[in-house]
């Protein structure tokens, strides 16, 4: 049922989540692949990228108002499926109805991509470091800078929802967008795929910027039986230390007159 302005009654949680799981069930039964989101306790996100998402919306006027809805929708369930593709969010959410949910978001520009790689250089040793947010806070600074760095300003944002709410940013969307969040913790990566980047560039120019005279840390030398084992052989042991050359040359020294004695003695 609708009222006089074109809204419907109100639904309980628990009925919204059950007419969540018929269509769920209608969609898998056409063959589409269902993603839904889903969070433990009150908490979105937990790493740096998620985290750092979640940041980058609320420091936005524009989205402020309908933020905190769009978390109850989360927390609650109600985003049922999301998908994550170059330029674009696609998603369903179950409230009075189940209504889809397109973010579309503009990429980021050669140049400021550049840019972004340039302040990086360097800094990044590997992927894995990368992924798991595990860097320097120069690094996280510049790559969450606030209009040049890898997350979307409300202008690059454009947002469509197919309930009758008149504002473009209704509490679907905003449950929309911190569901972002919550799968960029599970897959960091997928924010290079929605951009269109490769991660790998940020590594491109790595360790060009060190110093020559940077010697590798202590921890990071092989031992002895480390050697033996990359190289499949048997590596001396107990050798002397520089205090025991002397005790060396000594037996070296009576060694060599033994060897002259008994040459003598056959003669």
């Amino acid at each position: 049922m609708r009222d006089e302005w074109g809204w419907r009654d109100y639904v309980p949680v628990a009925q919204r989540r059950l007419a969540a799981l018929r269509k769920i069930e209608q969609l898998k039964k056409k063959g589409r692949s269902i993603s839904p989101v889903s969070i433990v306790g009150r908490t979105i996100a937990k790493t740096f990228w998620g985290k750092a998402w979640c940041e980058n919306l609320e420091r936005y006027s524009d989205f402020r108002n309908r933020l905190p809805r769009g978390r109850t929708y989360l927390r609650n369930g109600s985003v049922i499926d999301l998908e994550i593709a170059a330029g674009q969010v696609r998603a369903l959410v179950s409230g009075s109805d189940i209504y889809e949910i397109v973010v579309k978001i503009k990429p980021v520009g050669k140049s400021r991509w550049k840019s972004i790689c340039k302040d990086c250089s360097g800094r990044i040793d590997s992927v894995v470091e990368l992924l798991e947010g595990r860097f320097s806070s120069a690094v996280m600074e510049r790559i969450c800078r606030e209009k040049t760095g890898l997350f979307p300003t409300p202008g690059e944002i454009n947002l469509s929802c197919s309930c009758p709410d008149w504002a473009s940013m209704c509490k679907h969307v905003a449950a929309v967008l911190y569901a972002v969040g919550v799968r960029l913790d599970q897959q960091p990566e997928l924010l290079f795929r929605l951009h269109e980047l490769d991660e790998k560039e940020l590594l491109s120019k790595a360790g060009s910027s060190l110093p020559l005279s940077q010697k590798p840390a202590a921890e990071k030398l092989l031992e002895g039986s480390d050697l033996a084992e990359l190289f499949g052989v048997e590596m001396a042991t107990n050798v002397g230390s520089p205090t025991d050359v002397p005790a060396v040359k000594a037996k070296a020294a009576n060694g060599g007159k033994r060897l002259k004695k008994l040459k003598t003695t056959k003669r």
